[in-house]
């Protein structure tokens, strides 16, 4: 009789863990054949050159045009290569060093002047497969930044050089894509004429606003212009980059968050890659570019959401100003900004692109 009653006991649990097992709770079966995420696109580049109060009633149409062809033939460099199978570093380093040629910019050639008169230059860059970068900053005889502070990353043991000791590593690498210029070959009359105005206002006993009354002819403030792009390449690999010329009037040595690793420039190819643009102080405070990454690493939300959250409530509640281009490991494009405007264009991978300049 206990036999018989053990046995039947034996046939309830039988059933009941049919009614009840795996199949129906245990969440780690489907998670085994959860099919891939669907990727965006195969490849993709977007890029920016800068944000601020960029109004259309305050562009000609000969300069509108001009920045337009500028963005769509620095993105067209880096899709070409990424097209043909390249990898995402080399689109990065292309398309910014086409930005930093061109005075529209405030990077390279079109760099704003520091308090004593000279164009001292940053840059940043992060490659998303190693989690490796580099960066340079105050650098004053560099053609391309952008190109010193790929080699920081990978013909030096460090992340972050600056002053004279980069202009110095530059040398030693001016056989290798590293073209060294005169500091005046950045002359630009219309930079150096906003810092003539910083200055007439300072010397009013005026530094408060020295600043914020400031119009510079392009992008309508003082803070902004920097360039960056973020490339994800066929083989899913993520790069980032920055490249400036800071603020206007900027002294001390001020370092802005352009060559700063996690506030300028991030890069993960299990998150995304992102370039940052904007009043630095406050990109360096609330560590953007890396906080976007985080918010999705670690909570599990979509680049769309990340750089909105970032952008528009971290950054702003700061009392922050400014934008950032962004790439994710699916190939889902954000170009996120709070300001008035942000030059910036996007291609996809089926060589779509889009331009854009005002807060359409």
């Amino acid at each position: 009789m206990r036999h018989y009653a053990f046995f039947i006991l034996s046939l309830i649990l039988i059933s009941c863990n049919q009614k009840t097992g795996p199949s129906s709770t245990d969440t780690s079966r489907s998670k085994t054949t959860q099919l891939p995420e669907p990727k965006t696109n195969e490849f993709a580049l977007v890029i920016h050159g800068g944000a601020g109060t960029i109004k259309k009633e305050n562009m000609t149409p000969e300069l509108e045009l001009q920045y337009r062809e500028k963005l769509s033939e620095a993105i067209k460099a880096g899709h070409e290569i990424l097209k043909n199978g390249g990898d995402a570093m080399d689109a990065v380093e292309t398309s910014i060093r086409i930005m930093e040629d061109s005075p529209l910019f405030n990077s390279g050639k079109g760099a704003v002047f520091t308090h004593d008169g000279i164009n001292s230059l940053d840059a940043s860059f992060m490659d998303g497969k190693t989690l490796n970068a580099g960066a340079v900053a105050g650098v004053t005889t560099v053609k391309n930044p952008i190109s010193l502070a790929r080699k920081v990353m990978t013909d030096s043991e460090h992340v972050l050089l600056s002053g004279a000791g980069a202009d110095e590593f530059a040398k030693s690498l001016s056989y290798d894509n590293i073209e060294l210029v005169d500091n005046s070959y950045f002359f630009t009359e219309n930079r150096y004429q906003s810092l003539q105005r910083v200055l007439a206002k300072e010397k009013e006993n005026d530094r408060k606003t020295a600043f914020l009354e400031l119009e510079d002819p392009f992008i309508k403030d003082s803070k902004y212009g920097t360039v960056g792009c973020v490339a994800l390449d066929k083989n899913g690999n993520i790069a980032a980059g920055t490249s400036t010329g800071g603020m206007t009037n900027k002294k001390y040595g001020r370092i802005g968050d352009s060559p700063i690793i996690g506030s300028g420039t991030y890069a993960n190819n299990a998150t995304c890659g992102v370039s940052s643009t904007g009043h630095g102080e406050y990109f360096i405070r609330a560590q953007v570019a890396y906080d976007i990454s985080a918010l999705m690493e670690y909570g599990g939300k979509t680049l769309e959401e990340a750089t909105e959250e970032v952008i528009q409530k971290k950054l702003v509640d700061l009392g922050g100003t400014g934008g950032i281009v962004a790439l994710d490991y699916l190939g889902n494009i954000s170009m996120e900004f709070n300001t008035e405007g942000m030059y910036r264009a996007m291609m996809d991978d089926q060589g779509t692109l889009t331009v854009g300049m005002y807060k359409e």
